[in-house]
C-alpha cells in the first residue's frame, strides 16, 4: 500500500512525492475532456510550479477512446514532443483515462513508468490499483492490453464533489464488490452509510475509498498475474456485467450500472449451488437494492433483453479459458472463489430470469 497515497490535497510536495518513487520530473499528463476543463489548470499549474517539464495529452471521454486509433494518435503527440524513455506518464481521470494512459504508458518505447490520479470513485477503488490496463476491440472490452503496475496511486476523495450521482451509484458497485468478496465488516460498514459515501461526507467516503484499496491491493500482491485464481475474484458479477455491456455497444449502460445487475445474478448464481443460504442471499440483495439507476436503464439494458442474449453475449468475455465462461461465486458473505467447472448454459440463464424477478420488485 506504500504506492497508494490517500489524502487531501493528495498533489502536496508532489515533487517530494516522485522522487521518493525514482521518478524523474518529466511527465506527459493526460486527461480526458471533462478532467481537463475540471481539474487541469490547477494541476498543471502545481506541476510547473514543482519544475516539473509536462507534455499535456486530451481525449474525448467517452469508452470509445480506449482504440488502437486513440492510441496511436497520442504516440504520434508524444514522438512529436521528443518524449523518450525518461519521462512517465500521469493518468488524471477516470477508468478510461486510466486504462488507456496505462495501455501508452506500457508499450510506448516497451515501456515507461506510469501513475494513476483516479478521479472517479469506480477508479479511486479499482481500475487505477493493481495494474491491468488495456484498450477495446469491436468484438469485446478491455481484450487487449498489458499487465502494468503503476509507480504511484494518488488519490483524493475530495475530487468526488464534482461526480454527478450516477457516477458516484456506478463506483460503489465496485467499493461493496469488496465486502462481498474478502470483507464482511466492510460490507456492513457500506451498506450502514451507504449514503454518507455517495454523497461524499467525511469520513465515510475516504474511509471506504482506503478500505476497498487495500482489499485490491492485497488481493493483487497475492495473485499478480491471475495464476492462483485469487484475483480472478474481483471479477465477482463482471462476466454477467461484461454480457450487459457489450450488448449495450459499451454505451448506454455504465461499468459500475452493468456490474451492480451482474452481481445480482451472480448472487442468485450461488444460492442455486448451495453455496450461499437464503439469508445470505436476501442480505446481498437488501445492499444492492440501495443502488439507483437512470430511468428505464433496467427496462431497457436488461429486463426486456432476452435472456439468451445475454447469454451469448456473455460468450465473448474475455475471463473465459477453453470457450468456457468463469463465474465468481459466494461461498458466504465476505468470501468468494473462482469456480473453475463448467456451468450449464440452462442455469445460467434461471440465475438471470432469477435476477429480473428480484429487480422488478426492488425497483
Amino acid at each position: 500500500m506504500s504506492n497508494i497515497i490517500v489524502g487531501t490535497p493528495v498533489m502536496a510536495d508532489i515533487g517530494k512525492r516522485f522522487r521518493e518513487h525514482g521518478l524523474p520530473k518529466k511527465t506527459v499528463v493526460l486527461f480526458d475532456e471533462n478532467t481537463r476543463r475540471l481539474f487541469g489548470d490547477d494541476i498543471l499549474e502545481t506541476l510547473r510550479q514543482a519544475e516539473f517539464s509536462v507534455v499535456e495529452l486530451v481525449i474525448p471521454a467517452r469508452e470509445t477512446s480506449k482504440s488502437f486509433r486513440t492510441a496511436f494518435r497520442l504516440y504520434g503527440e508524444m514522438i512529436d514532443a521528443g518524449i523518450d524513455r525518461s519521462w512517465n506518464l500521469l493518468a488524471v481521470g477516470g477508468g478510461v483515462v486510466g486504462d488507456l494512459g496505462g495501455y501508452i504508458a506500457a508499450s510506448y518505447y516497451r515501456g515507461i513508468p506510469v501513475v494513476q490520479f483516479p478521479t472517479t470513485l469506480l477508479a479511486m477503488t479499482d481500475s487505477s490499483i493493481g495494474g491491468k490496463v488495456a484498450i477495446n476491440h469491436p468484438q469485446g472490452k478491455n481484450l487487449i492490453g498489458f499487465f502494468h503496475m503503476p509507480e504511484m496511486v494518488l488519490i483524493d476523495p475530495s475530487y468526488l464533489k464534482t461526480l454527478p450521482r450516477r457516477e458516484m451509484y456506478a463506483g460503489m458497485a465496485e467499493v461493496v464488490k469488496y465486502g462481498f468478496i474478502a470483507d464482511r465488516n466492510f460490507l456492513d460498514y457500506v451498506d450502514s452509510h451507504f449514503m454518507d459515501i455517495v454523497e461524499v461526507r467525511d469520513p465515510y467516503t475516504a474511509e471506504a475509498v482506503r478500505r476497498s484499496a487495500a482489499v485490491k491491493a492485497d488481493v493483487v500482491a497475492k495473485d499478480f498475474l491471475e495464476k492462483s485464481g485469487l484475483r480472478a475474484t474481483l471479477n465477482f458479477g463482471h462476466t454477467f456485467a461484461h454480457g450487459f455491456e457489450k450488448l449495450a455497444g459499451y454505451r448506454h449502460i455504465r461499468h459500475g450500472e452493468a456490474v451492480t445487475i451482474g452481481m445480482v445474478c451472480a448472487l442468485h448464481l450461488s444460492r442455486l449451488f448451495g453455496k450461499i443460504g437464503d439469508e445470505d442471499l436476501l442480505r446481498g440483495i437488501g445492499v444492492l437494492s440501495k443502488f439507483r439507476f437512470p430511468r428505464n436503464l433496467l427496462k431497457k439494458r436488461f429486463l426486456e433483453q432476452p435472456s439468451a442474449d445475454i447469454l451469448e453475449s456473455m460468450h465473448s468475455d474475455k475471463k473465459k479459458v477453453d470457450k468456457t465462461l468463469r463465474f465468481v461465486l459466494l461461498e458466504q458473505l465476505g468470501k468468494a472463489y473462482l469456480h473453475d467447472e463448467p456451468i450449464a448454459d440452462e442455469l445460467v440463464v434461471e440465475s438471470i430470469e432469477h435476477a429480473k424477478e428480484t429487480l422488478k420488485k426492488k425497483y
